[in-house]
């Protein structure tokens, strides 16, 4: 991809309630302009399953004491919890002269780097969004495209509790293997793979070191 001059805005929010940051994730995509920056929103959610637009009840399969929230990103259920790193994508496609397929894979891409940076060999499915190790999912994808921007994003198991994913056919698949960084790496962090993964997103996005600015809270509308 092209080089783009503007900058990369990185918001590290830590752990968010999933509602509010859905909002103010459409109230920045509604508002924001062609001179608006790209960014990308770094944080945790507490326990939650989100259900995509096309996401069929019959994945729920023994949801317990868990919010299952109806949201309008793509795909189908998939869980967010502590110790999963959530990144939101908030990208100007057009800006940056790519389409929906060159976003995920500059997604997908920069994770399967992250991982072969730590000695894990992952691939990326062609018609299963996400990517793998060993054939188990270790990262989901999701997103909504308006007026050609982006938002929702990526989420990367870490150091969490997978228990909750026997809850509900992952992604929409029945009997997925879900895995973790903990599993494969067990010495790595949610910190150094989040600096890891900022790193490898923003170059395949275009962005080099000098045009990432680093921020805490989310700009006023």
């Amino acid at each position: 991809m092209k080089p783009f001059s503007n900058t990369l805005i990185v918001r590290d929010l830590a752990l968010q309630e999933y509602e509010p940051i859905w909002q103010a994730m459409q109230d920045f995509t509604a508002k924001r302009d062609d001179t608006t920056p790209d960014e990308l929103w770094c944080l945790e959610h507490p326990p939650v399953f989100t259900m995509g637009l096309n996401g069929k009840k019959e994945h729920l399969l023994n949801i317990q004491n868990i919010p299952v929230i109806d949201i309008d990103r793509g795909g189908q259920v998939t869980y967010h919890g502590p110790g999963q790193l959530v990144i939101y994508t908030l990208i100007d496609l057009k800006r940056l002269n790519i389409g929906v397929k060159d976003l995920v894979n500059a997604i997908e891409q920069s994770i399967i780097q992250l991982l072969k940076q730590h000695g894990i060999n992952a691939q990326g499915k062609v018609n299963a969004p996400g990517v793998y190790v060993n054939n188990a999912k270790i990262a989901a994808l999701g997103l909504r495209i308006k007026r050609n921007k982006s938002y929702h994003g990526l989420s990367l198991n870490i150091d969490m509790d997978l228990t909750p994913f026997k809850q509900i056919n992952p992604c929409g698949y029945e009997g997925l293997a879900v895995t973790q960084l903990k599993d494969l790496k067990p010495t790595l962090n949610l910190s150094h793979i989040k600096t890891d993964l900022i790193f490898h997103l923003s170059q395949l996005l275009g962005y080099n070191k000098d045009t990432v600015i680093y921020a805490e809270q989310i700009k006023d509308a």
